[in-house]
């Protein structure tokens, strides 16, 4: 009677598949000794000896035998060898933290959005920075309609820099620093004079004059006119424009008084041939942060960008004049 024919057994499903097994596999092919498995696997040989009870069980075959005192792998167990090595190794490499991003093979574009008051300020550092470093990486500085938008959920926006107000609870916000605000008038202006004459007769003096308002959404009041209230004083706001730049050229051509961030007084206020001063008024500085969303956190290329923009933060000292 003819014995019946062996059939191979049935593979595990997705479901029931121990990958721990094959990195067992691995250090006992290797080793060819429960022993050296288990000093390699940092197991104790017991536990490794039943392993090696499953592989067997799984694969169908002895995989390892005993030879004298020894073991030796059976023909199929030389034949899994190099590729159970291979795919250990790989599942390795799968597994390891990715590595930091070598900028001078880096080639990207990144999205970032600022007002250009915050460009003003570290903008050039930036961008010289990512080109002298990442020649392959390109800066996209979105229009600031993306503001306040779904922009970093969405993935059309890499980091926003400025003031956040974001109301999305997974973004990522970290601060870079303050910026306080300083006066801006065209040379000449009288209000540099009266400024000087004691907080009080300033403050008096400010809240006079003509003001221009800074705002994107078009508010006429702010923080100014809250702490001028506090002292039972108001200001006239005779225009609001949507960027510091634009305000900047309006204060050059008029009397009116407008404020920038002192980081930026070498940049805007000083090349348009504007003086500074201190404002006679507690205002709160604004708080400068980047945001990005968690999917970036790990990125080493987004990692990379976001160091440069810590290194770029810089404002200049904050001095009037």
């Amino acid at each position: 009677m003819e014995s019946p024919v062996r059939l191979p057994p049935e593979p595990p499903s997705p479901a029931a598949l121990d990958l721990n097994l094959l990195v067992a596999l691995d250090a006992l092919l290797e080793e060819e000794s429960v022993t050296g498995a288990a000093a390699r696997l940092r197991l104790s040989a017991p536990a490794v000896s039943r392993t090696l009870g499953r592989i067997r069980t799984v694969l169908g075959d002895p995989v390892l035998v005993r030879a004298g005192r020894g073991l030796v792998p059976t023909p199929y167990a030389v034949e899994l060898r190099p590729r159970v090595r291979a795919l250990v190794e790989q599942a390795v490499a799968v597994l390891a933290p990715q590595p930091a991003a070598d900028p001078a093979e880096l080639t990207r574009r990144f999205a970032l959005q600022a007002n250009d008051m915050v460009l003003a300020s570290f903008a050039a550092r930036l961008t010289a920075a990512v080109a002298r470093q990442a020649p392959g990486v390109t800066l996209r500085f979105l229009p600031e309609a993306v503001e306040e938008t779904p922009a970093l959920r969405d993935g059309r926006l890499d980091l926003e820099l400025g003031v956040i107000a974001r109301s999305e609870p997974e973004i990522l916000v970290e601060p870079l620093g303050g910026m306080r605000l300083l006066g801006v008038v065209r040379p000449g202006h009288p209000l540099l004079d009266a400024v000087g004459r004691g907080k009080r007769a300033g403050a008096r003096a400010f809240a006079a004059a003509d003001h221009i308002g800074v705002s994107r959404k078009g508010r006429v009041r702010g923080p100014v006119d809250e702490r001028l209230a506090e002292l039972g004083l108001r200001r006239r706001v005779v225009a609001v424009l949507p960027s510091y730049t634009a305000a900047l050229f309006l204060c050059r051509e008029t009397d009116l008084v407008c404020l920038a961030p002192a980081g930026t007084a070498g940049h805007g206020p000083a090349a348009l041939g504007l003086r500074t001063f201190e404002v006679p008024l507690p205002l709160p500085s604004l708080e400068i942060s980047m945001a990005w969303h968690p999917r970036d956190d790990a990125d080493p290329g987004h990692r990379w960008l976001r160091d440069r923009v810590r290194e770029a933060w810089q404002p200049e000292p904050d001095t009037a004049g």
